[in-house]
């Protein structure tokens, strides 16, 4: 009672939206990312989920990322609860969306590790907070260590990657989202 939501979220829409908006079809998309015509029509029919790496694939195809075809899953609402998962950990890397909807930041749980060889950058600020565990990261060329309980604060722009360092590692990120111009040219230091 009061949930906004108890289903998955559905990201097809969302992504043939996307893939329409940038005139690609599904042949281009599937070029780009790795994966095929069939499961990419499955995807935008909500006949299949991706598993993780295959939406950030997908995100890549389409020049946006994971967080902001899941933000685009779902119409924004002014309340909304998100369940903590209460079934038991797959042992494989996990990402659930903590904010869901068209919203002007974006926040998410990572469990478990990360493909530490992908490089991320963020058009605008985000913050990630390590809930347990402990990850490294490396940002301008430096590489930080961080455990439970603490933050590191990544100014919009800034190239980073990072990697779990304990199993089992539990990282909430939360970020201004990129349809927001939140960051204008700022002077570099």
């Amino acid at each position: 009672m009061g949930d906004h939501k108890e289903q998955p979220l559905r990201v097809g829409a969302a992504v043939r939206r996307r893939r329409r908006a940038l005139n690609l079809t599904l042949a281009v998309v599937a070029g780009r990312s790795g994966l095929s015509v069939p499961f990419l029509s499955q995807v935008e029919n909500d006949r299949a989920r991706p598993s993780q790496s295959s939406l950030e694939k997908v995100a890549d195809a389409l020049r946006t990322t994971a967080v902001e075809l899941l933000a685009a899953a779902d119409p924004a609402c002014s309340v909304d609860v998100v369940r903590a998962d209460t079934t038991d950990p797959a042992p494989e890397p996990r990402t659930r969306s903590l904010v869901r909807g068209h919203h002007q930041m974006h926040a998410s749980e990572y469990t478990g590790d990360h493909d530490a060889g992908r490089e991320l950058q963020h058009r605008n600020d985000q913050l990630m907070y390590v809930a347990d565990g402990a990850v490294e990261i490396e940002a301008e060329g430096r590489a930080y260590r961080l455990g439970r309980g603490d933050t590191l604060y990544l100014t919009g722009g800034v190239r980073h990657r990072w990697r779990a360092t304990v199993p089992e590692t539990r990282i909430v990120v939360v970020a201004v989202a990129e349809h927001i111009e939140a960051v204008r040219d700022r002077p570099r230091r």
